[in-house]
């Protein structure tokens, strides 16, 4: 018998372009204006220069980025692709429910909110949420669609194949546009909180860029029952 080749799965060029539009700083969602608790320690003393802000991100990267929002992503995905309306709701409740402080809840809330409202703007706002009710059903998630599931709803909506079968290959690719998204933005904030010069922050993004790989291969890995939310 001969033996089958599983080819990779490709996104074709208009899912990739979609991808990399999601991890655009110019995204209107405010992720720009939020330093996660970077500007507290700056404050106390604990990030002072380059090199302790590539430290302080990079544990950030891999304490929380991946045990938390990045899971979390990697399992929303195919719950939205096969319209598990269930799953995203119970992924959406422990983001909300693990969030360490007010801010960083209502961080997650705010930016959610923005993405739905972004994704029903994109095409037509009213046409658009009718033809795919899985946007008012992300909007309506009480008491507001968080961060992680509503980007992976607009991941899900640019997607291609049929319902469900989302492979691993596509999941990673949506990890590196949410992981990029989240490293320029708080490259930014560094730049701006420690303060450092524009050289300073491209190399703590080239920093993060490195480890950013093996922060998506341990999100993939976890089951539910070893997210961990966990902020510095």
């Amino acid at each position: 018998m001969p033996r089958v080749v599983t080819r990779p799965e490709r996104l074709s060029p208009a899912a990739r372009l979609q991808l990399m539009w999601l991890a655009s700083p110019a995204l209107p969602v405010g992720g720009f204006s939020y330093s996660e608790g970077l500007e507290a320690a700056v404050e106390s003393g604990h990030v002072g220069n380059e090199a302790q802000a590539t430290q302080w991100l990079q544990n950030q990267l891999h304490l929380s980025l991946a045990r938390a929002d990045l899971a979390v992503v990697a399992k929303a995905v195919p719950a939205w692709q096969r319209h598990d309306l269930a799953r995203v709701a119970e992924l959406n409740d422990w983001v909300g429910q693990t969030r360490e402080t007010t801010e960083l809840r209502l961080q997650a809330e705010q930016m959610g909110r923005s993405l739905v409202e972004w994704l029903r703007n994109r095409s037509g706002g009213a046409s658009q949420q009718g033809t795919d009710q899985r946007l008012a059903q992300c909007a309506a998630l009480p008491p507001a669609p968080t961060w992680p599931v509503a980007f992976a709803l607009a991941v899900a909506q640019c997607l291609p194949g049929q319902a469900g079968h989302v492979g691993a290959d596509t999941i990673r690719e949506a990890l590196l546009s949410f992981s990029f998204g989240w490293a320029e933005n708080m490259v930014q904030a560094t730049i701006k909180a420690v303060p450092l010069g524009q050289s300073a922050g491209q190399r703590i993004l080239q920093a993060l860029i490195d480890q950013i790989p093996a922060a998506i291969d341990h999100a993939l890995a976890l089951p539910d029952t070893q997210r961990q939310a966990f902020t510095p």
